[in-house]
């Protein structure tokens, strides 16, 4: 079962949160008019195997967005903070997508 520590609500049960995508991607430029960029941001994803960075919305408790780390094999979360205080010169970047 994978439960999510709220900084603001405390320890919860997934289902009180929605998915907000990978947090390791970042939008291309909007003047970028490369197609294949903006097609693959859009639709390719990767399956990533051990530690994934998200983001997930506590839809219902406190809606704040949430930064997360958890590895995807054993679903451990090793880190949760508010998606505000997370700088976007933390976590990794996609080449080309800085």
């Amino acid at each position: 079962m994978l439960r999510i520590t709220c900084p603001y609500c405390g320890e919860r049960d997934r289902v009180e949160y929605v998915y907000g995508g990978d947090a390791a991607r970042r939008l291309p430029s909007l003047a970028d008019s490369d197609l294949d960029r903006w097609t693959d941001w859009v639709f390719a994803r990767d399956n990533v195997r051990g530690e994934h960075y998200e983001y997930w919305q506590h839809v219902h408790g406190c809606r704040q967005w949430l930064f997360v780390v958890r590895d995807t094999v054993t679903h451990v979360i090793r880190s949760v903070t508010p998606a505000r205080e997370r700088s976007l010169a933390d976590g990794p970047r996609e080449a080309g997508n800085l």
